[in-house]
């Protein structure tokens, strides 16, 4: 359920691809990194957005003793990363082991105490679904804007359904409450976002797809883990194999659990002997809590306040590293944008500006920081700071956001990271994929030529780097 990809596997779902592709539109690398936190991912939300090459039902390759599975066919093309273990070659040869893979990890799964009749039951007549390979290693050309984004997610709809399921389980979010400190509207806010309250989770079986990364493709080691993780909760009978359906990577139910996730934060809300977070609003309410509040909620706080940043601000400060006291914040001119004052002037808090100058500023605090453990991508955690707000009632923004502006094409962004490399900003290597250290070269760049420092990638930006 948690924490899927820095740049990642959205969808690993839809939203969650989407939203790291945002602000950090995503690389095959860090699909894997954001698998490898554990997943959060709205089901096939946007399954357009990130698709991968069309498919060629020729160059299909069944698994051994079974058809092709999934919605669409593999591909039979090399995987976009260049990873040795992404060649079309490399996946053939892996998909015909796969058989041989999946029995080598009985002894491992022994290890964990699952039964051998159980191993042989749950591993029965699966087959490898190559399709995963496809979406493993998918770049998108075009990416989202954070105002798209917010449009899509934090809508009319999807707050009046949040509004009904906070209705209809206000005993279990009251007991939650008092038992985790966190907040409802937190909870209700990554289960829409996630799977707009349960109904699209995603369909693939999750084993057979935790299976099929287990045994071909670049992360097997991580999601070996994932696999028998999720025999254990089978084993132990806390949900059904036909409850266990989610995502391409695995993260299944209304917040998408990854297996090891679930082992980590699910607990039994109701006191029944299971954890089901798929079918039991208690386990699942309270197996979010309780996620949340141990990576950190602190109770009684927000997440963040949009903020009026004065004109001529040194945007080089807006850095998730460079915290602050929302005191000495003040005293550079930033202010809430309600005009109304800040509750706690001593809290530290650090300045994000998602759409650089040209758009409202956010100060984010400890409880932000949590939810991007959930999922690091700061879009994503915005996206559900802000729904909460408005369940609880809150208004849109107030500041506009820079609708003027298009998203650079991934095309566009590889050739500004080859036109900073020239001008001496950029040392990574270019692969149209915007992190940390591309934001950087940025800043510096548009500081070097006296505009503001905010590292937003604009077409303006562009232009001036080429010259023109």
């Amino acid at each position: 359920m948690r924490q899927l990809v820095t740049a990642v596997t959205l969808s690993l779902t839809g939203a969650t691809m989407l939203a790291a592709a945002l602000l950090f539109p995503m690389s095959a690398q860090a699909q894997g990194q954001q698998a490898q936190q554990g997943q959060n991912s709205l089901s096939n939300l946007f399954s357009g957005i990130f698709s991968g090459p069309n498919p060629a039902p020729s160059q299909a390759a069944p698994g051994p003793g079974g058809a092709q599975t999934g919605a669409q066919p593999w591909s039979g093309e090399d995987g976009a990363s260049g990873h040795p273990l992404m060649t079309a070659a490399a996946i053939r040869e892996a998909a015909g082991n796969f058989d041989n893979c999946v029995a080598g990890m009985w002894p491992d799964a022994a290890r964990r105490n699952i039964t051998q009749e159980n191993f042989q039951r749950f591993t029965a007549g699966l087959s490898p679904d190559l399709r995963i390979m496809d979406l493993m290693d998918s770049q998108p050309e075009f990416s989202k804007s954070i105002w798209d984004y917010l449009d899509i997610l934090v809508n009319d709809n999807r707050l009046a359904k949040g509004k009904e399921v906070l209705a209809r389980y206000k005993a279990q979010f009251d007991a939650t409450e008092k038992a985790y400190g966190v907040d409802r509207y937190i909870i209700a806010a990554i289960w829409g976002i996630e799977s707009n309250y349960s109904t699209q989770m995603g369909d693939r079986s999750v084993l057979q797809s935790t299976a099929t990364l287990a045994c071909v493709g670049r992360r097997q080691a991580y999601f070996k883990d994932e696999f028998l993780s999720a025999l254990e909760i089978l084993n132990r009978g806390d949900l059904r194999p036909e409850q266990m359906r989610g995502s391409w990577a695995g993260a299944f139910g209304p917040t998408q659990f990854m297996p090891t996730a679930f082992k980590r934060f699910a607990v039994d809300g109701d006191g029944d002997g299971r954890r089901d977070v798929v079918d039991n609003a208690s386990d699942l309410i309270a197996s979010t809590a309780n996620n949340l509040k141990k990576d950190g909620w602190q109770s009684g706080q927000t997440w963040g306040f949009e903020v009026l940043v004065p004109e001529g601000f040194n945007y080089m400060l807006a850095d998730r590293a460079k915290a602050m006291t929302i005191a000495q914040w003040e005293k550079l001119g930033l202010k809430r944008a309600t005009n109304q004052p800040f509750p706690h002037p001593a809290e530290k808090a650090y300045l994000l500006a998602p759409a650089g100058a040209q758009g409202p500023g956010f100060l984010m605090l400890q409880n932000f920081r949590v939810i991007m453990k959930y999922n690091p991508a700061e879009a994503y955690a915005m996206a559900i700071g802000h729904f909460a707000d408005r369940l609880r009632g809150g208004q849109p923004f107030v500041q506009p956001w820079p609708r003027q502006e298009r998203e650079l094409s991934r095309t566009e962004r590889l050739e500004l990271q080859q036109l900073l490399v020239q001008r001496g900003f950029y040392k990574g290597t270019p692969d149209g994929q915007f992190g940390g250290q591309t934001r950087d070269a940025l800043r510096n760049f548009q500081a070097s030529i006296g505009a503001p420092a905010d590292g937003f990638a604009s077409s303006d930006v562009l232009d001036r780097l080429r010259g023109r």
